[in-house]
């Protein structure tokens, strides 16, 4: 009989919370209309949607009244929003867009996309953000775009600096804090960023939704048309059932954040020390820098992380070589390369993410599992 297998790619998707199910099923039972209806269903799905919008405001420190409130605009999930933000925010056609060069491939992209277009792409190194500065001198910046933590890594950005930096300009600022929410403390005011992507599915929320919050004086060019929903700028009928499922998810994962985090970081730690026990030569990606508490990049040199990612899941541990949106890639992980790694650590590093319900037991086998493997890869060699 083949062994349970343990889910190490929570930096991929989470497994959905079953609280959260109930809250997404009592809102189909309970509502099925369009909210954009204007009959007494309609109005009763327009209640629970907004309801659902601004406590995710509430909830992630955005301003929800007078006319300064900020907007929470539903998407399909974190790679539109950063396309919504990336392609949407207007700015004048000479100025440039500054990057960082980690960031995930859905700015990448988008960013590319407007280069295409003519705009000047500037790209920043890792821990290097006061190149932006020194770009300014010469160069008239549109928008400034680096993520909240690394996917890859979970190295924690100084996004609030950069948010100082950028209101002196001023330059609008957006972040992307997928990886981010759920794992730390996280407010949209005291960031101080323009603009914000979230996705419910990285903190045990349903899939197919995420969301942009944006600052209430950022003009936004919508990249869809055909409808009135979301002030235009994003239209198309809303689902009230995974807004409903996003806010609840979101609700829990606050609430309940001191202890998954200290949770997840326990563990994380745990499995780090049980592999170097074993295994010596063992490279912890950014273990001395400020990191989430959940994600462990893992570089063995000597082995190959494709073929190592493949006989893992033969092992039952399901784990990644970076981000999803990347998967089966075989070109070096840019994270790690603009980071400047040796190419064996970049060739030899997976990526073991944990979630809000991983166990100690759990644990424990993976990192036996993976010691059996990586010994057992070393010998064929």
């Amino acid at each position: 009989m083949s062994q349970p297998s343990i889910y190490l790619d929570h930096n991929a998707t989470t497994p959905i919370d079953p609280r959260v199910v109930e809250a997404m099923t009592r809102a189909w039972v309970d509502c099925g209309a369009n909210p954009a209806s204007q009959h007494a269903a309609g109005r009763q799905a327009r209640r629970m949607l907004e309801d659902a919008r601004e406590g995710i405001a509430e909830l992630l420190g955005a301003k929800t009244g007078g006319m300064d409130a900020d907007q929470v605009i539903f998407t399909s999930g974190g790679t539109e929003a950063n396309n919504l933000a990336i392609l949407g925010i207007q700015r004048h056609a000479s100025e440039a867009i500054f990057v960082s060069s980690f960031e995930h491939p859905s700015v990448m992209a988008a960013v590319r996309e407007l280069e295409h277009r003519g705009t000047v792409v500037r790209f920043a190194p890792p821990n290097k953000f006061n190149v932006w500065c020194d770009f300014w001198h010469t160069t008239a910046a549109g928008l400034v775009s680096v993520m909240l933590a690394n996917n890859e890594t979970g190295i924690i950005n100084p996004v609030r600096e950069i948010a100082d930096t950028c209101r002196k300009r001023p330059v609008p600022l957006h972040t992307d804090a997928v990886q981010a929410v759920g794992k730390i403390p996280v407010n949209f005011r005291d960031l101080g960023v323009d603009a914000m992507t979230v996705a419910p599915h990285k903190f045990h929320g349903p899939l197919g939704i995420g969301a942009l919050i944006v600052r209430h004086d950022v003009k936004l060019q919508p990249q869809l048309y055909g409808g009135f929903q979301q002030a235009a700028l994003r239209p198309g009928t809303e689902n009230v059932a995974l807004a409903v499922g996003f806010h609840e998810a979101l609700r829990l994962t606050i609430a309940e954040l001191p202890d998954r985090a200290a949770q997840m970081q326990s563990l994380r730690d745990q499995l780090e020390r049980s592999l170097r026990s074993e295994l010596p030569e063992v490279i912890i990606i950014g273990e001395d820098a400020p990191r989430l508490p959940n994600t462990s990049c893992v570089s063995f040199p000597g082995l190959d992380r494709q073929q190592l990612v493949m006989a893992l899941d033969l092992a039952g541990v399901a784990c990644s070589t970076g981000s999803a949106c990347a998967s089966g890639s075989s070109e070096p992980s840019p994270t790690l390369a603009a980071m400047g790694l040796p190419e064996a650590q970049i060739r030899g590093a997976i990526r073991l993410s944990l979630g809000a319900f991983t166990t100690g037991a759990e644990i424990e086998e993976a990192a036996r599992r993976i010691i059996k493997t990586v010994k057992h890869l070393r010998t064929k060699k």
